[in-house]
């Protein structure tokens, strides 16, 4: 998949600029690409009742009424792939998003070393997320692999000449933490598997924050994505996502197509 991609914008100005833009266009785009509040899946997601410590290990009580969601539609078909089952939860209090995949992996491989590289060509965990629940024109994204090189950024979907690009230059301050039962790019032997934990604080989002602050009843924008990939020297991977991708033809960042999520007081 090709990137088009825009390093460093002179950021918390420009970032600031841009939202404001992006935010304003939703009010002019095609009726056919809305998001429609009401019928898109909505995703209820907990407050944590205690605090969470980011070690990929799921140990808090929180974790135990967080709301349980399978990736089961698959983007990439083109090939035989092996669906491999993943788990998605998610919670919040006032200072963070908490996310937690769990996901089953028999080939664990990464690859990719590099900050900001492209880590969504190896087995990877991806977020997007608005916290608007109806701009479809720009979303924040995260893809960090297995070896937790991370990848952020924000979109501008179909921005110019139906061209999505990528602005590399979002560096948030996030923490991530991945653990694994097997060994990391061994075609030789057969792994168990891999979870990945986040913590992204809502300061993240800030420039948002006076339009959808999290509370009870708020809904952001969003879409789970995980890749897998199989061998350490083939490029292919198989591509889940929690919410369907109807035109395969593009990538996963269709921000019409994300569900929602619901923030709840529901411990």
């Amino acid at each position: 998949m090709k990137r088009k991609i825009l390093n460093n914008l002179g950021l918390r100005k420009g970032i600031t600029v841009l939202v404001c833009l992006v935010t304003g266009l939703s009010l002019y785009s095609q009726t056919e690409k809305q998001l429609v509040i009401g019928q898109q899946p909505v995703y209820k997601v907990s407050r944590a009742p205690e605090p969470i410590t980011v070690d990929g290990k799921m140990d808090e009580e929180g974790w135990k009424s967080a709301e349980v969601q399978s990736l089961n539609y698959f983007f990439r078909l083109d090939k035989p792939v092996e669906k491999q089952n993943s788990k998605f939860r998610m919670l919040w209090d006032d200072a963070n998003l908490y996310l937690f995949y769990e996901c089953e992996d028999t080939s664990l491989t990464a690859r990719e070393t590099k900050f900001d590289g492209r880590t969504y060509i190896d087995d990877c965990a991806e977020f997007f997320v608005v916290p608007v629940p109806d701009s479809i024109y720009m979303h924040f994204g995260f893809e960090i692999n297995v070896i937790e090189v991370r990848y952020d950024y924000i979109v501008l979907w179909k921005y110019y000449n139906n061209r999505t690009f990528f602005i590399s230059g979002y560096n948030p301050d996030y923490k991530v933490k991945v653990t694994y039962d097997g060994t990391i790019n061994n075609d030789k032997d057969k792994d168990k598997g891999w979870n990945m934990e986040f913590a992204i604080p809502i300061s993240a989002f800030s420039n948002f924050q006076n339009v959808t602050r999290p509370r009870p009843g708020a809904r952001w924008a969003f879409q789970v994505v995980r890749q897998d990939r199989n061998f350490v020297d083939d490029r292919f991977r198989s591509t889940s996502t929690l919410y369907p991708v109807y035109v395969y033809k593009l990538d996963v960042h269709q921000p019409n197509r994300f569900g929602l999520l619901e923030f709840t007081d529901i411990p």
